[in-house]
């Protein structure tokens, strides 16, 4: 039975490991979602997780706190219904993975918009992923 959870292990949340992803990490956009990720092949970089996201929204897009949570929410909620086959693809590797997703749209989205979008990034991630394990065997 595949298990759909997003545990505190499994959120970014580490400041150092932030920075590093903005700064030394690679970006790709798809709207609504601006994407920056970073594969990393010390362990010890990543916690217990391999795999860890994060989500931002701009202040600047919306003003009322409610509106920046639920997005939030919706675009967690997306990733983490989502993200089991991106989860397998990094445990058998001997690297980690982050994530960050950046909500850059004007208007409150509808779950299904953000789901269907979310299966496009996680298409996108796996292909990058397995791209870079051809390249490092």
């Amino acid at each position: 039975m595949k298990q759909f959870t997003l545990g505190k292990n499994e959120r970014l949340k580490s400041r150092k490991l932030i920075e590093e992803l903005f700064s030394k990490g690679e970006r790709f956009g798809l709207f609504p979602y601006r994407v920056f990720y970073l594969f990393e092949k010390n362990e010890n970089a990543v916690s217990k997780s391999r795999l860890q996201c994060g989500v931002g929204v701009s202040v600047k897009n919306f003003k009322k706190a409610v509106d920046r949570n639920r997005i939030k929410r919706v675009t967690r909620e997306a990733w983490r219904l989502q993200k089991t086959e991106l989860d397998l693809l990094i445990k058998d590797g001997t690297r980690g993975l982050s994530v960050f997703l950046i909500y850059t749209g004007k208007e409150l989205p509808a779950f299904a918009v953000v789901k269907e979008k979310m299966a496009l990034i996680l298409q996108k991630l796996t292909g990058i992923a397995n791209e870079n394990t051809a390249a490092n065997t």
